[in-house]
């Protein structure tokens, strides 16, 4: 039996609302948003990479996080934006299904990211000795290279698993940006074994890795009876830090896709969340509780200021 052609070739993007007003407003606040965002996490990229005081595996991993975070957000940030703007989104087949393999692609990255850098903070505190004779270089690379591939992968599957289904119409998508339940009310066939591989592939993994996470946190702050005050002090601020990301991101995730091929109208709320909020805030949440990095991002723009004079 030959499946149902493909008519549809562009969708509609309904975004966060119809209201003109409101979109003006929506369209300020997003690109403030995304300004913020490119240039808090690229001024953590530039400060790791050129600052010989972070070269700790924690620095790496952060570097790389807010690179994942600058990227991650403009694949979905510039298109709502200029949607605000214009008062009308519409994505072509490809580009929508380019914007839902990037998206899974650096949101699956750095879910695996997290967990390399929870390990990397369960090594430093719990298992001080060892720490420096495990986290080499090439083992912190080597953590960074699995957490693309995942992500790749987790990626690859979402897109596989949706783009051979058959679209006839309509081709409106009542969200801001292209993602798999928004786009699987839309297939004119039965989608729940899809539904179902998409909510273990997305949802599962996002559960699984949170609790892994919440679960080497509390073994961390358990540790903490053992440290001097001034350790412990650090310590809580760290994972303080991470533990704030952890929760901003996961907790939105497993809401979107630990459930049914289900689509509900909170969930626009919640996407804003992870997709806009999240990579804003990880640039504020990482340095500005973390004195090594202030003192860094001084010196880089002293040095830099020095010699334009």
């Amino acid at each position: 039996m030959m499946q149902p052609r493909n008519n549809v070739t562009y969708f509609v993007l309904l975004g966060l609302t119809q209201s003109a007003k409101e979109q003006k407003v929506l369209f300020v606040m997003f690109l403030l948003f995304y300004i913020l965002t490119m240039v808090g996490n690229l001024l953590i990229v530039v400060t790791v990479t050129f600052s010989k005081t972070l070269d700790s595996p924690m620095y790496f991993f952060l570097g790389n996080l807010s690179f994942m975070d600058a990227i991650y957000s403009s694949v979905i940030s510039p298109k709502l934006i200029s949607g605000l703007y214009f008062g009308k989104m519409t994505i072509s087949f490809e580009s929508c299904m380019i914007q839902l393999f990037g998206e899974h692609f650096f949101g699956g990255s750095e879910v695996f990211l997290l967990l390399a850098m929870a390990y990397d903070r369960y090594l430093a505190i719990c298992k001080p000795l060892h720490y420096l004779v495990i986290m080499r270089q090439w083992v912190c690379v080597m953590l960074l290279i699995m957490s693309w591939v995942v992500g790749f992968l987790h990626s690859l599957i979402q897109l596989s698993s949706l783009y051979g289904l058959p679209f006839c119409g309509p081709n409106v998508i009542d969200h801001f940006f292209c993602d798999m339940y928004p786009l699987l009310k839309l297939v004119c066939t039965d989608t729940y074994v899809i539904g179902f591989l998409v909510a273990a592939n997305g949802g599962v993994i996002c559960t699984i890795v949170f609790l892994l996470l919440l679960i080497s946190y509390g073994v961390i702050l358990h540790s903490l009876k053992n440290l001097s005050q001034e350790g412990r002090r650090k310590t809580l601020s760290t994972c303080g830090s991470h533990i704030t990301v952890v929760v901003c991101f996961f907790v939105p995730c497993i809401f979107m896709y630990a459930r049914p091929a289900k689509t509900f109208p909170i969930d626009k709320s919640f996407s804003v969340f992870y997709t806009v909020i999240t990579p804003m805030l990880n640039p504020l949440i990482y340095t500005l509780r973390n004195s090594e990095m202030t003192n860094a991002m001084k010196k880089l723009w002293g040095k830099m200021t020095s010699t334009e004079k």
